[in-house]
This record gives structure tokens, C-alpha cells and sequence, in this order.
């Protein structure tokens, strides 16, 4: 009798703990489990920002996928996912052509959402991955370094924009103030050259966060020098820098650089392959599976799930694509068993933290507010969580923080 096939697309937080977990609850006689990602390495996604603006090497947010799975139950493909055929039940990819499934786990992560704003696929970064963070990096570092040696110096060039008041931007803000500091020290440039805009359209600095912590958060990062620009928003960027308007004021803010970090949506190919999405996200049901497929599960940034209590859609957080990846592989062991009953998936919050650089945070843990030093270590302390989570000790004594004071 043939061996069920289980083809697990993306190894992000919600993919690879699926397979991690899966390889632990079947047997190499039970099933046959495929992990498909387009890189032979896993990186923590909730690390870019640190990467992006410089304070933590790129290198230390990555870790081989091989290093976690276990060769002998789990076949892994390193390779581009071009197409899913739901019909079929095949995934096509770019070196590997067709492969087809029993089950599918799609895990394949976010993309940046522009919203239609023009030039700003052109002319912004989005921290989307980890290669998009190196060139972010680098560039900052480039306009710190090549001031002083133009004839004219712009300090337009040392004017760094920032896109969205969001965790992602208001983490990445965080780093960046630090960071700042430093450059001006080795590339000899007063500080007061240096200008950090961060622009935002709601009303609000972290929208739906509590106001106590977000007035801490705007007041630390505006005594480190960043202007906050709120109920702006951008209507294009261009060559120079961005054009924002508010109320009926329309204002050119000039700039080096422009981060953009206002909104993610699910990954295209969700939309592609004809499956009932909002924005590249799936509204899956009670199990975690595609509304009419039952032999598909989506976890991570490509999963819509409604808090029922706000009848609003969970924010996509690394803390919910773990559990999610949890639910599905033991939901994959019954279906391949044939016994027991299928496990719903409801999150369970333990609390959000918003690190403002290396020594500072603010967050709601078990329904208590914390910021400085104390939400600092917490911040951490989350972030070896994970990686425990995925590879033991092992991982967090190679990869975790542990500059914890």
C-alpha cells in the first residue's frame, strides 16, 4: 500500500515547525514527508530589523534547515515554488518540476503590500527577507560613507525615512537610533546631519497597542532624534525621497533612503492558484485547512483567522505560526493514522513585546505591562523561546541572545 505523500511548501516558523514536529509524531513507514524551501536555510523573520539596520550581523538571524530536520524521515528540496494545482494535486518548482501530494501544508510566508502607492517598489526597501535586509544595510552605510567626499555635501542623503509605525517599523526605529550614533563616529559626521523621519497614516504610533506604552515608546525614540510625521501618508516616492500629504498639505521629504514597513500580504501564489484569499491570506477553517480542500493546511502569513471577540483578523506573528505549526502536524498524524479526531487551532496569546533597540522594549506579557530593561529581557527571552521550540538547547546556545542585561 502506498505511503501517504505530505509536501510541506516554505520553511518558515509555521512550515518548519510543522516538520520538525511531524518527523516526531509518524513514522518512516506512515508517510512519506517533503519540505520544499528556497533556501537551504531558515531565518528569523522577527530578527530582520536588527539585520536591516546594522546592529546585528545578517548571518546570526539564519541557521541551516538541515540542522533541525532529520534527513532520514524528511526529504528536503531546495527549490522555488512556481505553482500549486489543487486539481491535480501536484506543486510545481523551478528546478524540480512537478511533485505531487496527499496533503499539503502551504507555509510560504509574506510579501510586501505597497497598497498601489506609486514608486515604491522602485524607489523604497521593504525588509522582506534577508537579503533585501543586507542591501539595507549596506546602503545606509554607503551614504554615511560616501558624505564626506562629495564636493556639495547633501545632507538629504543622511535623511532616513521610515513607512509605517507598525512593530516592523517602530523595532526597526529602534535599532536605528543606535545605530546612528556609531556611524556618525566613524565616518566623522556631526549627528545633527542626520535626520530619522518616521511616517504613519492612522492616527496613532502602534495602532491597538496599549496608549500608556506607545507614549513611552514615541517619547524614547523622539529623544533620540526620530520625527514622527502621524496621520501622514505617503503618496509616492520617488528618485529623492517621498511625497506625503496631510489633511489638505502636500509636502517633498527628501531622502537617501526609504523604508518601507507599512503592511505585509500573503504570498502571491496563494492568489495564483485560485484559492478564496483576501490579500494572499486563506480564511482557513477550525483545523487550519483551505475552505473546500481538505487535504490542504495553511499556516504562517498566508492563514486568515478571525479573533471573534473584535471581529477582526489575528495579527500574522511568529507566535501564531508556531502554534499553528503545532496543530497541523498533529492534525497531518491522524489523517495519515486514519484515528483520533482532528485538533481545532485557537491562539493563545501569551503576550506581545516591541523591542526599541538592544537595551530597551515595551510589552503586554500575561495581561501585565512592561517596558525599559524589564520588557528588554523578556524581548529576548521570546526569541530564544523560539528557537528552542524548533532546534533544543542546542540551537539556543549557537544562535540565542543571551546580552540579556
Amino acid at each position: 500500500m502506498k505511503k501517504p505523500s505530505i509536501v510541506i511548501l516554505g520553511a518558515g516558523y509555521g512550515g518548519l515547525v510543522t516538520a520538525v514536529r511531524l518527523q516526531k509524531l509518524i513514522g518512516v513507514n506512515e508517510a512519506e514527508i517533503t519540505l520544499v524551501n528556497k533556501n537551504d536555510y531558515h531565518y528569523e523573520s522577527t530578527w530582520l530589523h536588527e539585520a536591516s539596520a546594522g546592529t546585528l550581523p545578517a548571518d546570526r538571524t539564519r541557521y541551516k534547515i538541515t540542522d533541525v530536520i532529520d534527513r532520514s524521515k524528511v526529504n528536503f528540496l531546495v527549490d522555488t515554488v512556481t505553482g500549486i494545482n489543487k486539481e491535480e494535486k501536484t506543486v510545481a518548482l523551478a528546478k524540480g518540476g512537478n511533485i505531487s501530494y496527499d496533503y499539503l501544508v502551504v507555509g510560504l510566508g509574506y510579501e510586501a503590500e505597497t497598497f498601489g502607492i506609486k514608486g515604491l517598489k522602485e524607489h523604497a526597501f521593504s525588509i522582506a527577507n534577508l537579503n533585501v535586509a543586507r542591501k539595507i544595510r549596506e546602503h545606509i552605510e554607503y551614504q554615511f560613507a560616501t558624505y564626506n567626499t562629495e564636493a556639495h555635501r547633501r545632507d538629504d542623503r543622511l535623511t532616513i525615512i521610515v513607512g509605517g509605525a507598525g512593530f516592523t517599523g517602530i523595532e526597526f526605529l529602534g535599532e536605528l537610533v543606535n545605530r546612528v550614533p556609531e556611524l556618525c563616529q566613524e565616518f566623522d559626521i556631526p549627528k545633527d546631519r542626520v535626520r530619522i523621519v518616521c511616517v504613519e497614516a492612522a492616527p496613532t504610533v502602534l495602532p491597538g497597542f496599549d496608549p500608556e506604552l506607545v507614549e513611552y515608546a514615541v517619547n524614547t525614540l523622539e529623544r533620540k532624534g526620530v520625527e514622527f510625521k502621524i496621520g501622514t501618508a505617503i503618496k509616492e516616492a520617488t528618485e529623492e525621497g517621498i511625497i506625503v500629504a496631510k489633511d489638505e498639505e502636500v509636502e517633498e521629504i527628501k531622502a537617501g533612503t526609504v523604508v518601507w514597513a507599512a503592511g505585509v500580504r500573503g504570498n502571491h501564489l496563494v492568489e495564483d492558484s485560485g484559492f478564496e484569499n483576501m490579500r494572499g491570506r486563506v480564511k482557513v477553517d477550525s483545523y487550519l485547512r483551505a475552505p473546500g480542500h481538505d487535504d490542504v493546511f495553511i499556516v504562517g502569513d498566508c492563514s486568515l483567522i478571525i479573533n471573534e471577540e473584535i471581529n477582526r483578523p489575528y495579527p500574522p506573528t511568529a507566535q501564531i505560526a508556531m502554534q499553528q505549526g503545532e496543530v497541523c502536524a498533529k492534525n497531518l498524524a491522524v489523517l495519515v493514522r486514519e484515528q483520533g479526531e482532528l485538533q481545532t487551532f485557537t491562539p493563545d496569546l501569551k503576550g506581545t513585546v516591541c523591542s526599541l533597540g538592544d537595551d530597551d522594549a515595551i510589552g503586554v506579557v500575561f495581561g501585565r505591562k512592561i517596558w525599559g530593561s524589564k520588557a528588554s529581557f523578556m524581548k529576548k527571552m521570546v526569541d530564544n523561546r523560539a528557537l528552542y521550540m524548533i532546534g533544543g538547547a542546542g540551537l539556543v546556545m549557537k544562535k540565542g541572545k543571551f546580552n540579556v542585561l
